[in-house]
């Protein structure tokens, strides 16, 4: 059973910096892949970036690549989203989630945390 919180989440204007941050927790948290997706109004969820279990990768979608920087830390069982020079389309409820490749087959999912870019 995983447990992942969201959080930093806001109103931000265009051109504007957010830092989100996930928190895992459960025992069967082994520090796995993880993913963030992001979901806006009337449309699908769609993939963000990924990272591998140690952080020694990385994948972004592209129309958030050069923007965005996920990164980890595994001492604190929390996964960082930096989010830079936002653009209004960046607007959408963001999630966290595990990688079911590298979490047993499970996508185990945050609540979600909005961020909001004002043009």
């Amino acid at each position: 059973q995983v447990r992942l919180v969201e959080s930093g989440g806001g109103l931000v204007q265009a051109g504007g910096s957010l830092r989100l941050s996930c928190v895992a927790s459960g025992r069967t948290f082994n520090n796995p892949g993880m993913d963030w997706f992001r979901q806006a109004p009337g449309k699908e969820r769609e993939f963000v970036a990924a990272i591998s279990g140690s952080g020694g990768s990385t994948y972004y979608a592209d129309p958030v690549k050069g923007r965005i920087t996920i990164s980890r830390d595994n001492a604190k069982n929390t996964m960082y989203l930096q989010m830079n020079r936002l653009k209004p389309e960046d607007t959408a409820v963001y999630y966290c989630a595990t990688d079911p490749p590298t979490s047993g087959g499970i996508r185990s999912w945050g609540q979600g945390t909005q961020v909001t870019v004002s043009s």
